[in-house]
């Protein structure tokens, strides 16, 4: 069947240019819920895992020193001990989150997934981060959970804990995509890990008080920026601190500010994410 000359098919319509507004609030969710999917669909590695781990070092903690330490800061040692373990699972977990979801997508050669659409350095840099607070926070929650089963817990402070809850999480977070970006391989992001990380957290006073460590460590404690996470958090527990919580305040909300600008400024330049 042949149509008559004059009929001619109706062409369809070119695709209109999508506009977003100042913020590109779709893309931004979906990279979100990418990186919250990413980690729930592994619970068991990026949940249950970490509070397997620290309830062993809270066994193995109280029954090593249990007896040998019965009081630290006014209350018992299991409850001086909750809140540290609680805090070094959330910014544990909250670094390996965002570190993790770059180096897996530089070495699976799919980054190109997250560079590629309409996304500014700032919202590339706030869904990654809000990603990684994110499971900090799930891991946090989930250890608090299991913890007050087996130990008291009293909240002191509400303001404390939740204001470093968040921001310990959220560096962490910033830092995890710090090293995620400058690791090419996951030698590179274990060193970061191994080297830096877990040093700090350890050192950091969440198996013990800084006021027991002699004069030359308890100045250079105070130089560690994971002291006043756990500080300030345990604070608003048991109502006790070891050192200013105005200058962890302080450093807590400088350290974010300055991470959160230097990652805005290596997303702009592609550092290490383009050829």
């Amino acid at each position: 069947m042949t149509l008559p000359a004059s009929t001619s098919i109706p062409r369809p319509a070119a695709p209109a240019t999508r506009r977003f507004g100042p913020v590109n609030w779709i893309g931004l969710w979906t990279l979100y819920l990418k990186e919250i999917r990413r980690f729930i669909k592994v619970a068991t590695q990026t949940i249950l895992a970490p509070l397997v781990t620290t309830l062993l070092f809270y066994a193995i903690f109280t029954l090593a020193l249990g007896r040998a330490v019965q009081n630290v800061g006014g209350v018992s040692f299991p409850e001086f001990l909750g809140p540290g373990l609680i805090m070094m699972a959330m910014v544990q977990n909250a670094f390996a989150n965002t570190s993790s979801s770059l180096v897996i997508a530089k070495i699976q050669g799919n980054i190109v997934d997250l560079v590629m659409p309409p996304l500014s350095p700032g919202e590339l840099t706030f869904a990654l981060a809000a990603g990684g607070l994110t499971r900090g926070l799930a891991v946090g929650i989930t250890v608090g959970v299991v913890i007050a089963l087996l130990t008291p817990v009293h909240i002191h402070d509400l303001f404390f804990v939740l204001f470093h809850a968040v921001a310990a999480s959220l560096m962490l977070s910033l830092l995890g995509i710090l090293g995620g970006l400058w690791s090419e391989k996951f030698d590179h992001i274990a060193a970061v890990t191994n080297f830096v990380i877990t040093p700090l957290s350890f050192l950091s006073g969440a198996f013990y008080s800084a006021e027991r460590l002699p004069g030359f460590w308890h100045t250079v404690a105070h130089f560690n920026p994971f002291f006043y996470m756990i500080d300030g958090f345990r604070y608003g527990f048991i109502g006790h601190a070891d050192g200013s919580l105005a200058a962890g305040l302080i450093v807590l909300t400088l350290a974010n500010l300055g991470l959160y600008a230097l990652i805005h400024r290596l997303f702009a330049i592609g550092y290490k994410l383009r050829p």
